[in-house]
């Protein structure tokens, strides 16, 4: 499973509960990027720009996406390659994490490490990031899950109760409404 959508997002947070809840591993892509070159997503990219950036990525996307079964969190722009777009979507159950801009600038105010949102307009850049990614993220995603305002637990409810309806995950693993209306009552 893969989870797609903008930077701040909710991907890794959001990975770390489902794949807990899911009892699968779980792998976060920038992370593993940083492991691989031994610095910041944020200093690499200056250093070396967005092309060589996106190479790197694209190989961490193919071997995760070719390896055993477990939840993946992608970066922002992983969907700008069709390579990625093709192994997600051929080899993963895809959700994407809908957000708007105004939601995501909210979120992204104080964050200094994303290299695309430090410019003078952050709100600006993030809907145009957005204008041009939503439809590659909803082309490449099975599933897609508005992020609103609900808290990590409701959201990763929401994307299990998804998978269950489709067959995608096992209904032990799904809170049931009986179940969530009776749980922490005496």
């Amino acid at each position: 499973m893969a989870l797609v959508g903008m930077p701040g997002g909710g991907k890794s947070t959001v990975g770390r509960h489902l794949a807990r809840r899911l009892d699968l591993t779980f792998a976060d892509a920038d992370a593993i990027i940083e492991k691989r070159i031994g610095q910041s997503i944020r200093s690499y990219f200056e250093r070396e720009g967005e092309q060589r950036f996106r190479d790197i990525e694209q190989q961490v996307i193919d071997e995760l996406t070719s390896g055993p079964r477990g939840v993946l969190a992608t970066g922002g722009g992983v969907v700008l390659r069709e390579a990625n777009r093709r192994c997600l979507r051929e080899r993963c159950t895809v959700v994407y994490l809908h957000s708007t801009a105004e939601e995501l600038a909210r979120r992204l105010r104080h964050d200094t490490a994303r290299p695309l949102l430090q410019v003078a307009d952050p709100l600006g850049k993030l809907r145009s990031l957005h204008a041009e990614r939503d439809p590659l993220y909803r082309s490449t995603a099975h599933f897609v899950v508005e992020t609103g305002r609900p808290s990590v637990p409701t959201l990763v409810n929401m994307i299990l109760m998804q998978l269950e309806l489709a067959g995608v995950v096992d209904p032990a693993k799904v809170p049931s409404s009986v179940g969530d209306r009776t749980q922490g009552r005496a």
